[in-house]
């Protein structure tokens, strides 16, 4: 087996992996529709392994070749561009209180404020 078909096979064997991961992921995500805790927590748990690849193996693995990096930059372009992970913006979540009355938020925030009143008398 030659260089070129060894390195084919283990991108088709890392592309199939990768491809597991995500629908593992996929599947994980749709198990606790409704559960905004646990989506949260898979939510922080990718953003953490993005940052842990991105700040290791990622850099570690950066050219040190100007052809090599113009390489890669092409690439990047080409495919996508620089994976990145966007966080909710506080006003997108509160959009979903609009459709409540003043009265409903108020009531929320009170029940809030009077729960951590308790909490901290205990």
């Amino acid at each position: 087996m030659s260089n070129r078909d060894r390195f084919e096979a283990e991108q088709l064997e890392f592309e199939s992996k990768l491809q597991s991961v995500s629908e593992t992921i996929r599947h994980l995500a749709s198990s606790r529709q409704g559960d905004n805790l646990a989506l949260l927590a898979l939510l922080r748990t990718l953003e953490g392994l993005h940052q842990e690849i991105r700040d290791t193996f990622f850099q570690e693995s950066l050219p040190d070749s100007r052809q090599a990096l113009y390489s890669l930059l092409k690439d990047i372009e080409a495919s996508g561009g620089w994976p990145y992970i966007h966080r909710m913006k506080l006003q997108s979540l509160l959009t979903k209180f609009q459709d409540l009355a003043d009265g409903d938020v108020a009531s929320i925030f009170a029940r809030s404020d009077s729960t951590a009143a308790v909490e901290t008398i205990d």
